[in-house]
């Protein structure tokens, strides 16, 4: 392990993140278990790549065997591709009928940002104060949840998304709302009179950097509203809450009742197999079509589509957003009841197979409470060794993070929750010493 860490460090470099104060080498992974090095079986409760799970058969099958057939790019026909767009497309509403595809969420991103700035002639862009929606220099620059050096961009204005859950627990939810809504105004107007305009807003839906957000009802459609209103279009990062992982709805931003107009995807739709996607109307396309020559070597590929079509086709013949309706009513219960017993932890956070909640310093009832990382990191250190992978996210760093594939059975998901009880209990017990 050692010899591979420095390995690592001396070609990769040492500024890479690794989880865990003692990283682990995976070998080989199935379903949602991965085994290290050493034998050892870990329960993926974190990873949402593999979105139907680890080196799924069906997923595999169908990228070797097209990789074994043809793999070209999108200059030439193939059914393949076009099959997997109308397929994929099916799972949208009108007005989103039309696919471009990328290698990634971040190149949908940019590319969803050079099509909203071309059709509102601005460059002014709306963005939550703690997210994050890829690497690339137009994405580094409205990056307000993860360190860049290249700063914010003067045509960026971000916005603290409300939680009801959080910081704003309490109030009137009409109240946070109003205020919340004012503050988009705001930073509409700071855009306005700087001479940007507004060319887009951009976020996830489940704002699940930010820690899993509750938003108060009509936020995102009064967002939504302001931006068109001045001008701009709506852009919904659905990398992180799409394909079923809320379990509600098929897309996150479904849950709250708008159409984008413009989707962004990544990550789990090949089910680790790099592939993305820009869903948009056709008269956007073609607004933006004829004025670029749009070409993307990787984006597209048969192999890709092949991939892509597996997991639609897993998903729905092995009901796994059914599943995860269930699993997610499940979690949301036993989540629940261990704030009965360990007052510090905070309300039951996300949606379906993506959730959490959040870790405080002492009760919640009790003045002063306040987030507590320190606690937070040793839940997830203690969790992993007792062979359960979990993660932790939000501006404090303070709110376990738990997405595990979609492929996960209800005793796995209980496992997960038994495990977390033993370790909230032992460090409830190490706090009152």
């Amino acid at each position: 392990m050692a010899d591979l860490l420095q390995r690592r460090y001396s070609t990769l470099g040492p500024y890479s993140p690794l989880f865990y104060s003692q990283p682990i080498e995976f070998v080989r992974a199935e379903r949602v278990w991965l085994t290290a090095r050493d034998g050892q079986r870990y329960l993926d409760g974190y990873n949402n790549v593999p979105h139907v799970g680890h080196s799924h058969p069906r997923v595999v099958e169908a990228i070797a065997k097209q990789a074994a057939t043809l793999n070209i790019h999108t200059r030439y026909l193939n059914d393949r591709v076009v099959d997997y767009a109308e397929n994929l497309l099916a799972t949208l509403d009108r007005p989103l009928d039309r696919i471009i595809f990328t290698n990634s969420g971040s190149e949908s991103n940019d590319l969803a940002l050079r099509i909203a700035n071309q059709h509102s002639g601005s460059r002014g862009l709306l963005i939550s104060d703690f997210s994050y929606h890829g690497h690339t220099q137009a994405l580094a620059v409205a990056t307000t949840g993860l360190v860049a050096h290249e700063g914010l961009g003067a045509h960026v204005r971000p916005i603290r998304i409300p939680d009801m859950d959080g910081p704003d627990a309490g109030r009137e939810e009409s109240e946070v709302l109003k205020s919340s809504l004012a503050e988009v105004d705001g930073a509409i107007s700071s855009l306005q009179e700087a001479g940007h305009g507004v060319a887009a807003v951009l976020f996830d839906s489940l704002f699940s950097t930010e820690g899993l957000n509750r938003v108060p009802e009509g936020y995102v459609s009064g967002l939504a509203e302001r931006v068109r209103q001045a001008g701009g279009l709506v852009i919904g990062d659905e990398v992180q809450s799409g394909f079923g992982r809320t379990g509600r709805s098929f897309w996150g931003h479904q849950n709250h009742g708008i159409i984008p107009d413009l989707v962004t995807m990544g990550k789990p739709m090949g089910n680790g197999h790099p592939i993305g996607a820009v869903a948009l109307s056709a008269p956007l396309l073609d607004e933006f079509g004829p004025r670029n020559m749009y070409f993307n070597t990787f984006g597209g590929n048969p192999v890709s589509a092949a991939a892509g079509q597996a997991v639609l086709d897993v998903l729905a013949e092995e009901r796994l957003i059914e599943g995860a309706v269930a699993g997610g009513a499940a979690i949301q219960t036993a989540l629940r009841e261990l704030r009965r017993d360990y007052p510090w932890i905070g309300p039951a956070k996300g949606a379906g197979l993506f959730f959490g909640f959040e870790v405080l310093d002492r009760p919640a009832t009790e003045a002063g409470a306040a987030p507590d990382p320190a606690r937070t990191k040793e839940i997830v250190e203690a969790m992993r060794a007792r062979n359960v992978l979990i993660s932790r996210i939000g501006r404090n760093d303070n709110v376990l993070k738990m997405r595990p594939p979609l492929a996960i059975r209800p005793d796995e998901l209980a496992m997960i929750i038994d495990t977390l009880a033993d370790v909230l209990a032992a460090a409830d017990t190490l706090a009152r010493r």
